[in-house]
């Protein structure tokens, strides 16, 4: 049996308070509690506590310290639970407590699943170019389940995918190299916000809303361009007929309509 001797606040923390016991004629630490605990058990000056007292006091107050640490995490932005677990395995606290944290978070309506998909989002839905697809990865990997997401995720309609992806393609008109073509360069743009998680159909869809201008002097400039590679390449390993197929097939993989490569080989090519 030990006697509470001192209980003093700590300095730096002014919400915990370091517990001493009495021995001998002095006294030395014991433990420190935090000030709920404090208050639930009662401890003052003269107090008797047993060693399974005291145990159960370190146990709880393990666990509020944990409780503290995922209040301090949600802090900076809302949390799915599995990323809270994971977060306080980081912080080396115990499984049991950890489930007990989080259980309480969930009561207390801190932690939601359901909030977070919705929030995260909107999150990026604002601020980056990012399509359905790829958020839903993003949700699975943070351990939302795909119920979860999939609700979330229907606010996020087709409608507003196009906006986004037509906003997003007419500043991108101004980033067209004048050396590839205008179909590559659509290519090129599609490929992109296939990787920004956009599905081929509504891409489709969206590039047919956008009107990109395609002037004959750019795309002749990039014919040039492209047919000097290819000339190079391929000058001195065919001849005739031979040559004049495999220029026209490497041209036309590059993205320009056979009219084009048919004028260029007429009159580019000389």
């Amino acid at each position: 049996m030990a006697v509470i001797a001192k209980i003093e606040v700590q300095k730096r923390n002014k919400s915990r308070y370091n517990v001493f016991f009495t021995k001998g004629q002095s006294f030395e630490y014991a433990l420190s509690v935090d000030e709920d605990l404090l208050i639930k058990h009662r401890l003052t000056k003269g107090l008797e506590i047993d060693e399974k007292t005291l145990i159960q006091l370190i146990d709880e107050d393990e666990k509020k310290k944990a409780y503290h640490l995922a209040i301090n995490y949600l802090s900076y932005r809302m949390r799915s639970v599995k990323e809270m677990k994971q977060y306080l395995e980081k912080k080396e606290k115990e499984p049991k407590h950890i489930n007990a944290v989080i259980d309480e978070l969930l009561q207390q309506g801190l932690l939601n699943d359901e909030e977070f998909a919705q929030a995260y989002i909107r999150s990026k839905q604002l601020t980056l170019m990012k399509g359905p697809l790829k958020l839903k990865q993003e949700l699975v990997q943070k351990g939302v389940s795909d119920a979860v997401i999939d609700a979330a995720l229907a606010t996020f309609t087709e409608g507003e995918q196009k906006e986004k992806i037509v906003t997003w393609l007419e500043k991108q008109q101004s980033k067209k190299n004048s050396k590839v073509s205008s179909k590559a360069f659509k290519e090129k743009l599609s490929s992109q916000l296939i990787t920004k998680g956009y599905s081929q159909r509504v891409i489709v869809e969206a590039l047919q809303l956008v009107d990109f201008p395609e002037e004959s002097s750019e795309e002749w400039e990039a014919i040039c361009f492209q047919g000097e590679k290819i000339r190079r390449k391929l000058e001195g390993k065919y001849t005739g007929w031979e040559y004049e197929q495999r220029f026209k097939q490497q041209l036309y993989r590059k993205g320009f309509p056979m009219d084009v490569i048919e004028q260029y080989l007429s009159e580019g090519d000389k």
